[in-house]
């Protein structure tokens, strides 16, 4: 005679609401994680790797052009001065939040939005004109308003919405406060290039190298399809990145962005895995459709805004502006 399962711990979370329409708002609703769509879906994690279709994993078409359209944008803004750069990081990481809040959903957790968003424009801007210190007092302070802005809601689960909107407005927002922190320099555009051209080379390197040799899961279990060939790739590419954009952007040794770009490498694939483990645990394939090709907001920028305190750390110490 079996015994009876044991109860869901999680079967009185109420279901996420389906969405409708084809606005903006459903663009950036997470797309649910369905298994039958999924071509390594039960295979076994030591043979993922060697499974041979699509393992792209993407319309190649449509994430080459966003990501040219993208890259337009982001040089534009740089060219023209500072703050228009900076207003559109705001915006991109805001819409991060929005995503992160509406993933977040997926688990029962109500995390407040205006808090965070608001908390967003506000970090990097004292980021910009303020410094470190200036940073952190802002994190601070937008922690201290989504416990108060949840104060006013039911007590049922208040914990972990607060916590959902901490979260919400830290992972995102605080981080690319480093960025801006880069920014602010004088010499900031050139060392926004660099932190970008590396970044992106640490994921080229990884596709390129994961998808032509990769064998061997770095991860199985998180992110089945990223390889520690892949890793490899990611790290000679930025190596290469790193020596070249310190030396003809920032006028200093190639060494340096040696160190630069093995920091870069290693942490950026921290945090594409950060995210997977993120995306699993809440049952999201990606945290919104909003661009073909690529996912949400978050799944481009999971790897910069954990890069961007590293690339500021290392130039910081190594190659302060003059």
């Amino acid at each position: 005679m079996t015994s009876a399962p044991p109860p869901d711990p999680d079967s009185d979370r109420p279901e996420p609401e389906p969405s409708s329409g084809e606005g903006l708002l459903d663009a950036i609703t997470p797309v649910p994680y369905d298994p039958a769509l999924d071509p390594v879906a039960g295979i076994p994690p030591e043979s993922v790797i060697e499974t041979k279709p699509s393992r792209a994993g993407r319309d190649l078409k449509a994430a080459i052009g966003v990501g040219v359209g993208l890259g337009v944008l982001v040089i534009g803004t740089l060219l023209v001065n500072k703050v228009s750069f900076l207003v559109l990081v705001m915006a991109a990481v805001a819409l991060g939040v929005w995503e992160i809040r509406g993933a977040l959903r997926q688990a029962a957790v109500e995390a407040p939005l205006l808090p965070p968003v608001l908390g967003t424009v506000a970090m990097l801007w004292a980021a910009y004109v303020g410094g470190p210190a200036a940073l952190t007092v802002a994190w601070a302070l937008t922690a201290a308003a989504t416990v108060v802005w949840r104060a006013f809601g039911k007590p049922e689960g208040a914990a972990r919405d607060v916590l959902g909107g901490v979260f919400a407005g830290t992972y995102p927002p605080f981080l690319a406060g480093f960025a801006a922190l880069l920014l602010a320099a004088d010499d900031g555009v050139a060392r926004i290039f660099a932190f970008l051209i590396i970044t992106v080379c640490s994921d080229v390197g990884g596709y390129a190298a994961g998808v032509l040799y990769g064998r061997h899961p770095m991860a199985p279990t998180i992110s089945p399809k990223k390889s520690w060939e892949g890793f490899a790739g990611s790290v000679l590419l930025c190596v290469v990145a790193g020596s070249l954009t310190v030396q003809f952007f920032l006028d200093r040794p190639w060494p340096i962005g040696v160190a630069l770009g093995v920091g870069v490498a290693a942490v950026g694939t921290v945090g594409d895995l950060m995210e997977s483990l993120i995306k699993r645990d809440l049952g999201v394939k990606d945290m919104s459709n909003i661009l073909p090709g690529h996912g949400g907001i978050m799944d481009r920028l999971d790897s910069l805004i954990v890069v961007a305190p590293v690339a500021w750390v290392v130039l910081t110490l190594l190659a302060p502006a003059t």
